[in-house]
């Protein structure tokens, strides 16, 4: 699935519509350059599940943010300033990936060889001053459906 933002406004809009599908041990993994949107996206989210998007930061200098106060708990990693994948094993990254909330990544590509098998991806990119084009990608059957009941969402 593509969509266009066309401010930050709409990239909130889509955050919301994804937060109204999402379930505990879900996770979303975020790719993009700077300033693409990641972070608005997942404010957006935050809003959706119930957190107050002012309390939503890029979480870039402790690497995870968490957001207990929530329809679904939110765990909001962002890899940016990871050196080595292996770095996140010693937070114990599997008990949020596979735990009671819903898992945001946001420059997930710095996971490298620690993969994921199953999860919702999000690629960002700038396409013009406040546009963001937004490509949707599911891995794995629950996955597919989550990206449905997004696509449902926001064309109704």
């Amino acid at each position: 699935m593509k969509l266009f933002s066309n401010s930050i406004k709409d990239t909130m809009v889509i955050g919301k519509a994804i937060a109204r599908n999402v379930k505990k041990g879900d996770i979303i993994c975020l790719f993009g350059n700077l300033g693409s949107g990641k972070t608005v996206l997942t404010k957006g989210i935050a809003e959706g599940l119930g957190v107050d998007k002012k309390n939503i930061v890029s979480p870039s200098f402790v690497i995870l943010r968490e957001y207990l106060k929530a329809r679904v708990p939110l765990f909001h990693f962002d890899l940016y300033r990871l050196k080595d994948p292996k770095d996140i094993l010693y937070i114990g990254y599997e008990e949020y990936l596979f735990g009671d909330g819903l898992t945001v990544i946001e420059w997930a590509d710095r996971l490298k060889s620690l993969k994921l098998e199953e999860f919702l991806s999000i690629n960002l990119s700038v396409k013009g001053n406040s546009k963001r084009q937004l490509v949707f990608k599911a891995k794995g059957k629950h996955y597919k459906d989550l990206l449905r009941g997004i696509h449902e969402n926001i064309i109704n």
